[in-house]
């Protein structure tokens, strides 16, 4: 018995001792609720690959030349600075239709030889229109104008440029300086009724020594002759330093009225002269546009007041929305309309119509060239300058765009207006 019990003992230990031995298996720690899985961010839609920067369009070349050193450079680089400034504002607006205008020009000094010898410069290098000055050099272009057909125009304003079947090409926004002349003597006389005088007036134009002075002369004598009123007609010397001949010659006319067609500084010396001879108090002075500006009143100073003035322009004295832009832009740039005067709103608006022809090719999608120009400025009907001038009409017909000016005064020295538009055309 105490065997057995020996034994079951010792079998006890030995299962004890084999149980130590086994290795035990490691106890898993509690089983945790795992996180929920947050939602996965909703995809978007890939961004687009970035586009090419758009090329700009081809630039529309524009020619010019200017007198900024010449005879008439003192309107002339007013007029210059406006068709420039006009450029550089619609370039910053975006140009024609995204086409920026480049305008390519110079300093021609007023000089016929030279006007021509960059015409053909700017031509070879592929100008479509081309911006001019003077008379002269206008209308010796012309010829080549027409077989070049180039859209032009210039600063001025014969009536021989109106020639459809000898200027194509050319194009007036300004009202001619015939029809300047009809348009003053046309005033003289109702002046004249109006002050109870039951005769006609008698009328004298003195003229700028050039082919741009002598231009009106001869419609201007026909309108007079045709309506019974007495008119001469008499040049200024070139280099005079006064015009008491002149003053003399017209004093002996009898004239009640005197239209004077020049430039701003020669217009000056002249009614200072007449205002020291008394010849104010006698006769009226009406100017024509070229001298009726900010730098006549300035140089003639109180010899300026009670003059007349036949404006195709209106002056920014008499602001219209016409000259809000330009003036705008002109501040932009630390001046102002007021400064600069009406010669640089009178180039602002010649480049846009110019412009405005360039658009409707554009806008038609044809090709840019001359006669495309062409084609596009005769459609232009009653184009509104924002009453700067009246409005502009061209047809295949007549490229003179403008019949009619208003009259302004001069009083405590300022341009104001005296009329409405008179039409040279009953």
């Amino acid at each position: 018995m105490s065997r057995i019990k020996t034994f079951v003992v010792l079998l006890l230990i030995a299962i004890l001792a084999l149980s130590a031995c086994r290795p035990q298996t490691p106890v898993a720690p509690p089983q945790t609720q795992a996180p929920a899985q947050t939602q996965a961010p909703v995809q978007t839609q890939a961004p687009a690959a970035p586009t090419e920067t758009p090329k700009p369009k081809e630039p529309i070349k524009v020619g010019a030349i200017f007198d900024l050193t010449g005879a008439t450079a003192d309107v002339g680089t007013p007029y210059s600075e406006g068709v420039k400034g006009f450029v550089e504002w619609l370039n910053k607006q975006g140009g024609v239709e995204g086409h920026p205008i480049e305008l390519i020009s110079a300093d021609y000094a007023y000089k016929t030889d030279q006007a021509e010898q960059l015409y053909s410069q700017f031509v070879s290098e592929g100008v479509v229109a081309f911006m001019g000055w003077g008379t002269g050099d206008t209308e010796a272009l012309r010829p080549r104008i027409a077989e070049d057909k180039i859209p032009f125009m210039s600063a001025s304003y014969s009536a021989a440029l109106t020639q459809i079947d000898k200027a194509p090409y050319n194009f007036l926004i300004g009202t001619t300086y015939s029809d300047q002349a009809i348009i003053a003597i046309r005033w003289a006389m109702q002046d004249w009724a109006a002050k109870g005088h039951s005769d006609k007036p008698k009328v004298a134009l003195i003229h700028h020594d050039s082919p741009f002075g002598q231009s009106p002369v001869a419609d201007a004598k026909a309108f007079a002759e045709a309506n019974g009123v007495a008119f001469t007609s008499l040049a200024m010397p070139k280099g005079a330093t006064d015009y008491v001949a002149e003053l003399a010659q017209i004093e002996q006319f009898g004239a009640n009225y005197v239209i004077v067609h020049t430039v701003s500084s020669p217009a000056a010396v002249l009614l200072k002269d007449a205002t020291n001879q008394g010849m104010k108090d006698k006769m009226q002075f009406i100017l024509l546009n070229w001298c009726a500006d900010e730098i006549f009143i300035k140089l003639a100073g109180p010899a300026a007041e009670g003059v007349v003035g036949v404006i195709p322009f209106t002056p920014p004295t008499s602001p219209v929305p016409g000259h809000k832009d330009a003036d705008e832009w002109l501040k932009s740039q630390g001046s102002s309309l007021q400064e600069k005067g009406l010669h640089y709103i009178q180039g602002w608006w010649t480049m846009a119509v110019m412009t405005e022809g360039i658009r409707r090719v554009i806008k038609e999608g044809k090709e840019v060239t001359g006669e495309n120009i062409r084609a596009a400025l005769e459609t232009i009907q009653n184009f509104d300058t924002g009453g700067v001038t009246a409005p502009i009409t061209f047809t295949p017909t007549d490229h003179g765009g403008n019949k009619a000016a208003r009259l302004f005064k001069v009083e405590n020295g300022q341009w104001v207006q005296l009329s409405d538009y008179i039409s040279a055309q009953k």
